[in-house]
C-alpha cells in the first residue's frame, strides 16, 4: 500500500466506530468512513475537542453539527501546494489527502521527463492533481462537469501562486470533451482520471464506473501523444479491485512500452501503527 505520510497540516488523530477524527490545519473534524469497523478508540479524550462532526441521516444524506464556529473556508499546505478547505455536503472538505501519494509521483515523473509535458486531468474536482502538475512545470487541461468544482480549482491554483502557469479550465462532460479533442487532433503526454462511482454530466449524461470506465480509457488512448509519460486511474468505487484497473490499462496500453502498477492508497494514524485504506489506483508509466 502507498501511504500518504508526508503531511504536516493534516493527520488522522483517531478512528473507531465508523468515524475518523482528523486535523485539518488548526481545526479538527469528525467524519464517517465505512472502512472503520472496529469499536475501540485509541485516544478517547481527543474526540471531545473536535470543532465539527458530520453525521449521516438514516433517511439519506446528513449534516454538520458544530461545537465551535468554523470559518467558511481555511487553507492547508502540502509541501509547496496550498489548498482551500470548506466543509460541504455529504461529509466532503474539497480535498482527499491520501492523493498526496499520487501528487508526489506525478511531480517526480514530470520533473524527470526533462521536456514540456501536457497533462489532461479528467473528473478533476477541486484540482489537487492540477496544482501538483502545474507546480512541476507541466501545462494542464482541467476538466470537470461541475462549475462550482472548477471555480474551487481556480482558487487552489491561485492560492498556490501558480496562476501564471499554463492551465485550461473546462466545464463539460468528460466523454464529450475527449471526443472533441480527438476530432481536433489535440494530444496529451499524461492523462489523469478520478471517475466517480456514479454521476451526471452537464446535460444529464449518466456515468456509471463499471459500465463506462473501459470505454473512457479506450477513448483516451486516442488523445495520447506519440511519447506518453503516464496514465493514472484513481477510484473509490466499492467492490472494484486495484488489479481491475491494472487489467484495463494492460488491455488498452498494450502497444505502449512501459510498466503498469496497481494498488491501494492509504493514510496513517498518528501515534499508531494503524493505516486507513482510502482507494485504489492503476498506473502506466513510461
Amino acid at each position: 500500500m502507498n501511504i500518504a505520510k508526508n503531511w504536516k497540516d493534516y493527520e488522522i488523530l483517531d478512528m473507531a466506530n465508523g468515524e475518523k477524527l482528523e486535523r485539518w490545519g488548526g481545526f479538527t473534524l469528525i467524519r464517517p468512513d465505512p472502512q472503520i469497523i472496529w469499536k475501540e478508540k485509541s485516544f478517547p479524550e481527543k474526540w471531545t475537542r473536535a470543532n465539527a462532526t458530520y453525521t449521516r441521516s438514516k433517511t439519506g444524506g446528513g449534516a454538520w453539527s458544530y461545537k465551535n464556529k468554523l470559518p467558511a473556508s481555511w487553507q492547508i499546505k502540502y509541501k509547496n501546494l496550498t489548498f482551500n478547505i470548506k466543509p460541504m455536503g455529504f461529509k466532503h472538505t474539497g480535498l482527499f489527502p491520501e492523493q498526496a501519494v499520487n501528487w508526489d509521483w506525478m511531480i517526480d515523473k514530470i520533473r524527470n521527463a526533462k521536456r514540456q509535458i501536457k497533462v489532461l486531468n479528467l473528473f478533476a474536482y477541486t484540482g489537487g492533481a492540477t496544482v501538483a502538475c502545474l507546480s512541476a512545470g507541466a501545462s494542464v487541461c482541467h476538466v470537470d462537469s461541475s462549475k462550482g468544482m472548477v471555480a474551487w480549482a481556480k482558487e487552489n491554483v491561485i492560492s498556490s501562486k501558480l496562476e501564471d502557469r499554463s492551465v485550461r479550465y473546462i466545464v463539460d462532460d468528460v466523454i464529450k470533451f475527449v471526443g472533441r479533442e480527438i476530432r481536433r487532433g489535440n494530444t496529451y503526454d499524461a492523462i489523469i482520471m478520478d471517475p466517480p462511482s456514479y454521476g451526471r454530466g452537464t446535460s444529464g449524461e449518466v456515468w456509471q464506473f463499471e459500465e463506462n470506465i473501459s470505454e473512457l480509457v479506450e477513448l483516451c488512448i486516442k488523445v495520447l501523444s506519440n511519447k506518453p509519460l503516464f496514465f493514472l486511474i484513481n477510484s473509490y468505487t466499492t467492490g472494484i479491485s486495484a488489479e481491475v484497473l491494472g487489467n484495463i490499462l494492460k488491455i488498452n496500453l498494450k502497444k505502449c512500452k512501459g510498466k503498469i502498477v496497481s494498488g491501494e492508497i492509504g493514510l496513517p494514524m498518528t501515534n499508531s501503527n494503524l493505516i486507513l485504506p482510502c482507494g485504489i489506483y492503476g498506473r502506466w508509466e513510461e
